[in-house]
Protein backbone atom coordinates (compact mmCIF):
# COMPACT_ATOMS: atom_id res chain seq x y z
CA UNK A 1 0.00 0.00 0.00
CA UNK A 2 1.30 3.46 -0.92
CA UNK A 3 2.32 5.95 1.77
CA UNK A 4 -0.39 8.52 2.53
CA UNK A 5 1.23 11.98 2.63
CA UNK A 6 -2.04 13.68 3.60
CA UNK A 7 -3.60 16.81 2.08
CA UNK A 8 -1.65 19.95 1.13
CA UNK A 9 -2.45 23.29 2.81
CA UNK A 10 -4.22 24.73 -0.25
CA UNK A 11 -6.19 21.55 -0.97
CA UNK A 12 -9.62 23.16 -0.47
CA UNK A 13 -8.75 26.25 -2.53
CA UNK A 14 -7.36 24.11 -5.34
CA UNK A 15 -10.47 21.90 -5.34
CA UNK A 16 -12.69 24.97 -5.74
CA UNK A 17 -10.51 26.35 -8.54
CA UNK A 18 -10.40 23.00 -10.36
CA UNK A 19 -14.19 22.61 -10.15
CA UNK A 20 -14.74 26.15 -11.50
CA UNK A 21 -12.39 25.63 -14.44
CA UNK A 22 -13.86 22.23 -15.28
CA UNK A 23 -17.33 23.83 -15.31
CA UNK A 24 -16.07 26.63 -17.54
CA UNK A 25 -14.83 24.01 -20.03
CA UNK A 26 -18.14 22.19 -19.99
CA UNK A 27 -20.11 25.42 -20.45
CA UNK A 28 -17.87 26.56 -23.32
CA UNK A 29 -18.93 23.61 -25.48
CA UNK A 30 -17.02 22.56 -28.59
CA UNK A 31 -14.04 20.21 -28.65
CA UNK A 32 -11.97 20.46 -25.48
CA UNK A 33 -8.50 19.05 -24.84
CA UNK A 34 -8.41 15.72 -22.99
CA UNK A 35 -5.71 13.34 -21.76
CA UNK A 36 -5.92 9.54 -22.01
CA UNK A 37 -4.77 7.63 -18.91
CA UNK A 38 -5.06 4.16 -17.38
CA UNK A 39 -7.48 4.42 -14.45
CA UNK A 40 -8.01 1.36 -12.27
CA UNK A 41 -7.31 -1.00 -15.13
CA UNK A 42 -9.34 0.83 -17.77
CA UNK A 43 -8.48 3.66 -20.20
CA UNK A 44 -10.33 6.93 -19.58
CA UNK A 45 -10.16 10.48 -20.94
CA UNK A 46 -9.71 13.30 -18.40
CA UNK A 47 -10.27 16.98 -19.12
CA UNK A 48 -7.33 19.36 -19.39
CA UNK A 49 -7.41 22.81 -17.75
CA UNK A 50 -4.99 25.63 -16.97
CA UNK A 51 -3.79 25.93 -13.37
CA UNK A 52 -1.50 28.47 -11.68
CA UNK A 53 2.04 27.08 -11.46
CA UNK A 54 2.49 28.39 -7.91
CA UNK A 55 -0.73 26.76 -6.64
CA UNK A 56 0.41 23.19 -7.37
CA UNK A 57 2.46 20.79 -5.23
CA UNK A 58 5.18 18.33 -6.20
CA UNK A 59 4.33 14.70 -5.54
CA UNK A 60 6.51 13.61 -2.56
CA UNK A 61 6.07 9.96 -3.57
CA UNK A 62 7.20 10.34 -7.19
CA UNK A 63 9.41 7.51 -8.42
CA UNK A 64 11.50 9.98 -10.42
CA UNK A 65 13.59 11.10 -7.43
CA UNK A 66 12.97 8.37 -4.86
CA UNK A 67 16.63 7.34 -4.56
CA UNK A 68 17.84 10.96 -4.69
CA UNK A 69 15.85 11.91 -1.58
CA UNK A 70 18.65 10.38 0.54
CA UNK A 71 21.02 13.11 -0.71
CA UNK A 72 20.13 15.18 2.39
CA UNK A 73 18.94 12.83 5.19
CA UNK A 74 17.60 15.67 7.34
CA UNK A 75 15.43 17.14 4.57
CA UNK A 76 14.41 13.60 3.59
CA UNK A 77 13.04 13.11 7.11
CA UNK A 78 11.28 16.44 6.76
CA UNK A 79 9.54 15.13 3.64
CA UNK A 80 8.17 12.18 5.57
CA UNK A 81 6.99 14.41 8.41
CA UNK A 82 5.45 17.24 6.33
CA UNK A 83 5.68 16.68 2.58
CA UNK A 84 3.92 19.93 1.69
CA UNK A 85 5.86 22.39 3.83
CA UNK A 86 7.78 25.13 2.03
CA UNK A 87 11.14 23.50 2.85
CA UNK A 88 10.01 20.04 1.68
CA UNK A 89 8.64 21.40 -1.59
CA UNK A 90 11.85 23.41 -2.12
CA UNK A 91 13.86 20.22 -1.60
CA UNK A 92 11.78 18.38 -4.21
CA UNK A 93 12.25 21.34 -6.57
CA UNK A 94 16.02 21.04 -6.13
CA UNK A 95 16.06 17.26 -6.71
CA UNK A 96 13.94 17.51 -9.86
CA UNK A 97 16.59 19.78 -11.38
CA UNK A 98 19.57 17.78 -10.10
CA UNK A 99 21.76 15.16 -11.73
CA UNK A 100 20.43 11.72 -10.64
CA UNK A 101 23.91 10.32 -9.93
CA UNK A 102 25.02 13.44 -8.01
CA UNK A 103 22.20 15.68 -6.72
CA UNK A 104 24.72 18.36 -5.77
CA UNK A 105 25.05 19.09 -9.50
CA UNK A 106 22.51 20.38 -12.00
CA UNK A 107 21.21 17.92 -14.61
CA UNK A 108 22.02 19.00 -18.21
CA UNK A 109 18.84 17.21 -19.35
CA UNK A 110 16.81 19.56 -17.16
CA UNK A 111 18.40 22.54 -18.92
CA UNK A 112 17.46 21.00 -22.28
CA UNK A 113 13.84 20.74 -21.07
CA UNK A 114 14.02 24.30 -19.78
CA UNK A 115 15.14 25.68 -23.14
CA UNK A 116 12.53 23.60 -24.97
CA UNK A 117 9.76 25.06 -22.80
CA UNK A 118 11.20 28.56 -23.23
CA UNK A 119 11.19 28.25 -27.02
CA UNK A 120 8.23 26.02 -27.79
CA UNK A 121 6.11 26.34 -24.62
CA UNK A 122 4.33 23.33 -23.13
CA UNK A 123 3.43 20.59 -25.61
CA UNK A 124 2.04 17.84 -23.38
CA UNK A 125 -0.23 18.41 -20.39
CA UNK A 126 0.71 17.29 -16.89
CA UNK A 127 -1.71 15.56 -14.53
CA UNK A 128 -2.97 16.57 -11.07
CA UNK A 129 -5.32 15.51 -8.33
CA UNK A 130 -8.14 17.89 -7.46
CA UNK A 131 -6.15 19.00 -4.42
CA UNK A 132 -3.38 20.23 -6.75
CA UNK A 133 -0.81 17.43 -6.32
CA UNK A 134 1.15 16.74 -9.51
CA UNK A 135 0.91 13.10 -10.58
CA UNK A 136 2.76 13.64 -13.85
CA UNK A 137 4.68 16.72 -14.97
CA UNK A 138 6.68 17.39 -11.80
CA UNK A 139 9.84 18.19 -13.77
CA UNK A 140 7.94 20.34 -16.27
CA UNK A 141 6.43 22.31 -13.41
CA UNK A 142 9.93 22.84 -11.96
CA UNK A 143 11.09 24.21 -15.32
CA UNK A 144 8.00 26.41 -15.77
CA UNK A 145 8.50 27.75 -12.25
CA UNK A 146 12.12 28.65 -13.07
CA UNK A 147 10.88 30.41 -16.21
CA UNK A 148 8.33 32.35 -14.12
CA UNK A 149 5.50 31.05 -16.32
CA UNK A 150 2.13 31.80 -14.69
CA UNK A 151 0.23 28.65 -15.68
CA UNK A 152 0.55 25.00 -16.64
CA UNK A 153 -1.85 22.77 -18.62
CA UNK A 154 -2.88 19.70 -16.62
CA UNK A 155 -5.35 16.86 -16.81
CA UNK A 156 -7.50 16.32 -13.72
CA UNK A 157 -7.94 12.93 -12.05
CA UNK A 158 -11.37 11.81 -10.74
CA UNK A 159 -12.35 13.08 -7.30
CA UNK A 160 -12.15 9.58 -5.78
CA UNK A 161 -8.36 9.48 -6.35
CA UNK A 162 -6.28 7.88 -3.56
CA UNK A 163 -2.51 7.71 -3.00
CA UNK A 164 -2.58 4.18 -4.45
CA UNK A 165 -4.16 5.62 -7.60
CA UNK A 166 -1.55 8.39 -7.74
CA UNK A 167 1.23 5.81 -7.52
CA UNK A 168 -0.21 3.52 -10.21
CA UNK A 169 -1.12 6.29 -12.66
CA UNK A 170 2.27 7.99 -12.34
CA UNK A 171 4.07 4.71 -12.94
CA UNK A 172 1.96 3.88 -16.02
CA UNK A 173 2.54 7.32 -17.56
CA UNK A 174 6.27 7.40 -16.85
CA UNK A 175 6.78 3.98 -18.44
CA UNK A 176 5.24 4.89 -21.77
CA UNK A 177 7.83 4.43 -24.51
CA UNK A 178 7.27 7.92 -25.87
CA UNK A 179 8.07 9.59 -22.56
CA UNK A 180 10.94 12.01 -22.99
CA UNK A 181 12.80 11.64 -19.71
CA UNK A 182 13.25 8.11 -18.38
CA UNK A 183 13.54 7.16 -14.74
CA UNK A 184 17.11 6.96 -13.53
CA UNK A 185 18.41 3.39 -13.19
CA UNK A 186 18.12 3.15 -9.40
CA UNK A 187 14.64 4.67 -9.39
CA UNK A 188 13.55 2.09 -11.94
CA UNK A 189 14.90 -0.68 -9.69
CA UNK A 190 12.99 0.78 -6.73
CA UNK A 191 9.79 1.02 -8.78
CA UNK A 192 10.04 -2.67 -9.77
CA UNK A 193 10.74 -3.69 -6.16
CA UNK A 194 7.69 -1.72 -5.04
CA UNK A 195 5.51 -3.67 -7.47
CA UNK A 196 6.94 -6.97 -6.17
CA UNK A 197 6.07 -5.96 -2.59
CA UNK A 198 2.53 -5.26 -3.74
CA UNK A 199 2.26 -8.96 -4.67
CA UNK A 200 2.43 -8.64 -8.44
CA UNK A 201 4.05 -11.42 -10.48
CA UNK A 202 7.20 -10.89 -12.52
CA UNK A 203 5.18 -11.51 -15.68
CA UNK A 204 2.72 -8.70 -14.82
CA UNK A 205 5.52 -6.31 -13.87
CA UNK A 206 7.41 -7.14 -17.06
CA UNK A 207 4.42 -6.22 -19.22
CA UNK A 208 4.00 -2.87 -17.46
CA UNK A 209 7.71 -2.04 -17.58
CA UNK A 210 8.08 -3.16 -21.23
CA UNK A 211 10.69 -5.75 -20.30
CA UNK A 212 10.93 -9.49 -19.54
CA UNK A 213 10.30 -11.51 -16.40
CA UNK A 214 13.95 -12.59 -16.44
CA UNK A 215 15.06 -8.94 -16.55
CA UNK A 216 12.80 -8.20 -13.56
CA UNK A 217 14.44 -11.03 -11.61
CA UNK A 218 17.84 -9.60 -12.54
CA UNK A 219 16.77 -6.14 -11.36
CA UNK A 220 15.63 -7.58 -8.03
CA UNK A 221 18.96 -9.37 -7.55
CA UNK A 222 20.88 -6.18 -8.31
CA UNK A 223 18.78 -4.05 -5.92
CA UNK A 224 19.19 -6.66 -3.16
CA UNK A 225 22.95 -6.62 -3.76
CA UNK A 226 23.06 -2.81 -3.66
CA UNK A 227 21.01 -2.64 -0.46
CA UNK A 228 23.46 -5.10 1.07
CA UNK A 229 26.42 -2.95 -0.03
CA UNK A 230 24.82 0.18 1.44
CA UNK A 231 24.33 -1.58 4.77
CA UNK A 232 27.87 -2.98 4.76
CA UNK A 233 29.31 0.49 4.09
CA UNK A 234 28.03 1.89 7.40
CA UNK A 235 30.85 3.19 9.59
CA UNK A 236 30.31 5.77 12.30
CA UNK A 237 28.09 8.46 10.84
CA UNK A 238 29.05 7.69 7.23
CA UNK A 239 27.24 5.43 4.79
CA UNK A 240 26.95 5.07 1.03
CA UNK A 241 23.58 5.59 -0.68
CA UNK A 242 21.83 3.73 -3.47
CA UNK A 243 22.29 6.71 -5.76
CA UNK A 244 26.07 6.29 -5.43
CA UNK A 245 25.70 3.27 -7.75
CA UNK A 246 23.63 5.12 -10.37
CA UNK A 247 26.30 4.99 -13.09
CA UNK A 248 27.12 1.27 -12.80
CA UNK A 249 24.08 -0.21 -14.58
CA UNK A 250 25.85 -2.22 -17.27
CA UNK A 251 28.58 -3.48 -14.93
CA UNK A 252 25.95 -4.72 -12.46
CA UNK A 253 23.98 -6.47 -15.19
CA UNK A 254 27.10 -8.22 -16.43
CA UNK A 255 27.94 -9.18 -12.86
CA UNK A 256 24.54 -10.84 -12.42
CA UNK A 257 24.80 -12.77 -15.70
CA UNK A 258 28.25 -14.05 -14.82
CA UNK A 259 27.21 -14.88 -11.23
CA UNK A 260 24.26 -16.96 -12.49
CA UNK A 261 26.51 -18.81 -14.92
CA UNK A 262 29.23 -19.45 -12.32
CA UNK A 263 26.68 -20.50 -9.67
CA UNK A 264 25.55 -23.37 -11.85
CA UNK A 265 28.92 -25.07 -11.32
CA UNK A 266 30.24 -23.61 -8.05
CA UNK A 267 28.52 -21.28 -5.60
CA UNK A 268 31.80 -20.48 -3.86
CA UNK A 269 33.52 -19.48 -7.09
CA UNK A 270 30.49 -17.37 -8.00
CA UNK A 271 30.66 -15.53 -4.68
CA UNK A 272 34.42 -15.02 -4.93
CA UNK A 273 34.02 -13.53 -8.39
CA UNK A 274 31.08 -11.39 -7.19
CA UNK A 275 32.97 -9.86 -4.25
CA UNK A 276 36.10 -9.11 -6.30
CA UNK A 277 34.09 -7.52 -9.09
CA UNK A 278 32.09 -5.47 -6.59
CA UNK A 279 35.35 -4.14 -5.17
CA UNK A 280 36.41 -3.04 -8.66
CA UNK A 281 33.00 -1.50 -9.39
CA UNK A 282 33.07 0.47 -6.14
CA UNK A 283 36.53 1.78 -7.08
CA UNK A 284 35.18 2.97 -10.43
CA UNK A 285 36.93 0.59 -12.84
CA UNK A 286 35.56 0.33 -16.37
CA UNK A 287 33.32 -2.46 -17.64
CA UNK A 288 36.16 -3.96 -19.70
CA UNK A 289 38.42 -4.01 -16.63
CA UNK A 290 35.78 -5.56 -14.38
CA UNK A 291 35.21 -8.23 -17.02
CA UNK A 292 38.78 -9.50 -16.50
CA UNK A 293 38.09 -10.46 -12.87
CA UNK A 294 37.65 -14.20 -12.39
CA UNK A 295 37.03 -16.18 -9.15
CA UNK A 296 40.78 -16.52 -8.53
CA UNK A 297 41.57 -12.84 -9.12
CA UNK A 298 42.08 -11.95 -5.47
CA UNK A 299 44.22 -14.94 -4.45
CA UNK A 300 46.19 -15.18 -7.71
CA UNK A 301 46.82 -11.54 -8.61
CA UNK A 302 45.61 -9.05 -5.99
CA UNK A 303 46.63 -10.27 -2.51
CA UNK A 304 50.37 -9.94 -3.11
CA UNK A 305 49.92 -6.38 -4.42
CA UNK A 306 47.69 -5.02 -1.65
CA UNK A 307 49.43 -2.56 0.70
CA UNK A 308 50.18 -3.89 4.18
CA UNK A 309 47.87 -1.30 5.78
CA UNK A 310 44.93 -2.83 3.92
CA UNK A 311 46.00 -6.46 4.33
CA UNK A 312 46.22 -6.01 8.08
CA UNK A 313 42.54 -4.99 8.19
CA UNK A 314 41.37 -8.07 6.25
CA UNK A 315 41.26 -11.34 8.21
CA UNK A 316 43.24 -14.22 6.72
CA UNK A 317 41.42 -17.28 5.45
CA UNK A 318 40.84 -19.82 8.22
CA UNK A 319 40.43 -23.58 7.74
CA UNK A 320 36.95 -24.51 6.58
CA UNK A 321 34.69 -25.00 9.57
CA UNK A 322 31.50 -27.00 9.97
CA UNK A 323 28.04 -25.98 11.11
CA UNK A 324 25.72 -28.25 13.10
CA UNK A 325 22.13 -28.40 11.87
CA UNK A 326 19.85 -28.07 14.94
CA UNK A 327 17.66 -31.09 15.60
CA UNK A 328 19.34 -33.31 13.00
CA UNK A 329 22.65 -33.93 14.78
CA UNK A 330 24.40 -33.47 11.44
CA UNK A 331 27.14 -31.11 10.32
CA UNK A 332 27.72 -29.42 6.98
CA UNK A 333 30.66 -27.46 5.64
CA UNK A 334 30.44 -23.74 6.41
CA UNK A 335 30.90 -21.04 3.82
CA UNK A 336 34.33 -20.98 2.20
CA UNK A 337 36.63 -18.77 4.34
CA UNK A 338 38.09 -17.37 1.12
CA UNK A 339 34.68 -15.90 0.37
CA UNK A 340 34.59 -14.33 3.85
CA UNK A 341 38.05 -12.88 3.21
CA UNK A 342 37.00 -11.44 -0.16
CA UNK A 343 33.88 -10.04 1.46
CA UNK A 344 35.97 -8.42 4.19
CA UNK A 345 38.08 -6.65 1.55
CA UNK A 346 34.94 -5.37 -0.15
CA UNK A 347 33.63 -4.18 3.23
CA UNK A 348 36.87 -2.32 3.88
CA UNK A 349 36.66 -0.54 0.52
CA UNK A 350 32.98 0.25 1.08
CA UNK A 351 33.66 1.86 4.44
CA UNK A 352 36.52 4.06 3.26
CA UNK A 353 34.42 5.06 0.24
CA UNK A 354 31.63 6.06 2.62
CA UNK A 355 34.03 8.16 4.71
CA UNK A 356 35.45 9.81 1.58
CA UNK A 357 31.93 10.74 0.45
CA UNK A 358 30.80 11.85 3.91
CA UNK A 359 32.17 15.38 3.56
CA UNK A 360 31.26 17.36 6.66
CA UNK A 361 30.14 14.23 8.54
CA UNK A 362 33.78 13.08 8.92
CA UNK A 363 36.92 14.86 10.07
CA UNK A 364 39.45 16.15 7.54
CA UNK A 365 41.95 13.59 8.85
CA UNK A 366 39.48 10.72 8.33
CA UNK A 367 38.63 11.89 4.80
CA UNK A 368 42.32 12.25 3.91
CA UNK A 369 43.13 8.77 5.29
CA UNK A 370 40.20 7.28 3.36
CA UNK A 371 41.40 8.94 0.15
CA UNK A 372 44.92 7.53 0.66
CA UNK A 373 43.54 4.03 1.25
CA UNK A 374 41.34 4.19 -1.86
CA UNK A 375 44.28 5.38 -3.96
CA UNK A 376 46.47 2.53 -2.67
CA UNK A 377 43.84 -0.19 -3.20
CA UNK A 378 42.95 1.16 -6.64
CA UNK A 379 46.64 1.11 -7.65
CA UNK A 380 46.91 -2.51 -6.43
CA UNK A 381 43.83 -3.58 -8.40
CA UNK A 382 45.08 -1.76 -11.48
CA UNK A 383 48.44 -3.51 -11.22
CA UNK A 384 46.72 -6.89 -10.68
CA UNK A 385 44.54 -6.39 -13.75
CA UNK A 386 47.58 -6.36 -16.03
CA UNK A 387 48.59 -10.03 -15.59
CA UNK A 388 44.92 -10.98 -15.29
CA UNK A 389 44.31 -9.36 -18.67
CA UNK A 390 47.22 -11.21 -20.27
CA UNK A 391 45.89 -14.53 -18.99
CA UNK A 392 42.40 -13.61 -20.16
CA UNK A 393 43.68 -12.95 -23.67
CA UNK A 394 45.28 -16.40 -23.70
CA UNK A 395 41.97 -17.97 -22.67
CA UNK A 396 40.14 -15.90 -25.24
CA UNK A 397 42.20 -17.33 -28.05
CA UNK A 398 40.79 -20.71 -27.09
CA UNK A 399 37.30 -19.26 -27.42
CA UNK A 400 37.46 -17.63 -30.83
CA UNK A 401 33.72 -17.25 -31.51
CA UNK A 402 33.49 -13.59 -30.38
CA UNK A 403 36.56 -12.73 -32.49
CA UNK A 404 34.87 -14.27 -35.53
CA UNK A 405 31.88 -11.99 -35.00
CA UNK A 406 34.15 -8.94 -34.72
CA UNK A 407 35.97 -9.93 -37.92
CA UNK A 408 32.64 -10.36 -39.71
CA UNK A 409 31.61 -6.87 -38.54
CA UNK A 410 34.81 -5.44 -40.02
CA UNK A 411 34.04 -7.17 -43.32
CA UNK A 412 30.50 -5.76 -43.33
CA UNK A 413 31.85 -2.27 -42.64
CA UNK A 414 34.17 -2.68 -45.64
CA UNK A 415 31.20 -3.93 -47.66
CA UNK A 416 29.33 -0.70 -46.87
CA UNK A 417 32.27 1.33 -48.20
CA UNK A 418 32.37 -0.83 -51.34
CA UNK A 419 28.65 -0.27 -51.88
CA UNK A 420 29.11 3.49 -51.74
CA UNK A 421 31.93 3.33 -54.28
CA UNK A 422 30.00 1.00 -56.60
CA UNK A 423 27.01 3.34 -56.56
CA UNK A 424 29.14 6.09 -58.01
CA UNK A 425 30.56 3.84 -60.77
CA UNK A 426 27.39 1.72 -61.20
CA UNK A 427 29.52 -1.42 -61.01
CA UNK A 428 27.50 -3.45 -58.50
CA UNK A 429 26.27 -6.89 -59.61
CA UNK A 430 22.91 -6.72 -57.80
CA UNK A 431 21.96 -10.37 -58.38
CA UNK A 432 25.17 -11.69 -56.82
CA UNK A 433 24.86 -9.18 -53.97
CA UNK A 434 21.31 -10.38 -53.27
CA UNK A 435 22.49 -14.01 -53.14
CA UNK A 436 25.22 -12.99 -50.67
CA UNK A 437 22.67 -11.26 -48.42
CA UNK A 438 20.48 -14.39 -48.44
CA UNK A 439 23.55 -16.38 -47.40
CA UNK A 440 24.10 -13.86 -44.58
CA UNK A 441 20.50 -14.34 -43.43
CA UNK A 442 20.96 -18.12 -43.41
CA UNK A 443 24.20 -17.84 -41.43
CA UNK A 444 22.61 -15.50 -38.87
CA UNK A 445 19.73 -17.94 -38.40
CA UNK A 446 22.19 -20.76 -37.71
CA UNK A 447 24.13 -18.49 -35.36
CA UNK A 448 20.93 -17.70 -33.45
CA UNK A 449 20.11 -21.41 -33.05
CA UNK A 450 23.56 -22.26 -31.67
CA UNK A 451 23.59 -19.15 -29.45
CA UNK A 452 20.27 -20.21 -27.90
CA UNK A 453 21.70 -23.66 -27.19
CA UNK A 454 25.02 -22.42 -25.79
CA UNK A 455 24.20 -19.24 -23.83
CA UNK A 456 21.97 -19.61 -20.76
CA UNK A 457 21.98 -15.94 -19.69
CA UNK A 458 21.89 -13.88 -22.92
CA UNK A 459 23.05 -10.27 -22.87
CA UNK A 460 21.68 -7.43 -24.98
CA UNK A 461 23.45 -8.54 -28.18
CA UNK A 462 22.36 -12.19 -28.08
CA UNK A 463 18.84 -11.14 -27.02
CA UNK A 464 18.65 -8.98 -30.14
CA UNK A 465 19.92 -11.84 -32.33
CA UNK A 466 17.36 -14.29 -30.93
CA UNK A 467 14.56 -11.74 -31.32
CA UNK A 468 15.53 -11.02 -34.93
CA UNK A 469 15.59 -14.76 -35.68
CA UNK A 470 12.13 -15.22 -34.16
CA UNK A 471 10.75 -12.37 -36.25
CA UNK A 472 12.32 -13.91 -39.36
CA UNK A 473 10.75 -17.31 -38.59
CA UNK A 474 7.35 -15.70 -38.07
CA UNK A 475 7.54 -13.62 -41.24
Amino acid sequence: MSKDFGRPPLAAENQDLVERRLKEHQDAGGVQETLRIEWRGKPIQVEVIDMPVEALYYNPGTHRIRAQRSHDPERDRGLDEDAFSVDSQDYLHHLLRALPSDPSKRDPEFDVLLESLREFKQNDPGLITREGILVNGNTRRAALKDLAEPSIRVGVLPSSCTWDDINRVELALQLRKDHRRDYSYINRLLAIEEQVRLGRTHADIAREFRTTARACEQDQWILTTLNDLVERSRTGGAQLRLLDFEDHQEKLKELHRRWVKESASSQEKADLMKESRLTAIILGFSKTDVRLIEPDFKSRYLDQRLPETVRSQVPAAAPAATVTIPGLNRTVRAADPKVAEARALTDSVLRVKAVEAAGGNASLEQVAEAARTITAVKAAVEEALEPAGKDARVRKRKQAAPDRIVDACHDIEQCITDLVLSRASRSLDEEIFDEAVLKLRESLSKLAVESARSIKEPGDGVTWLLGAARKEDGA
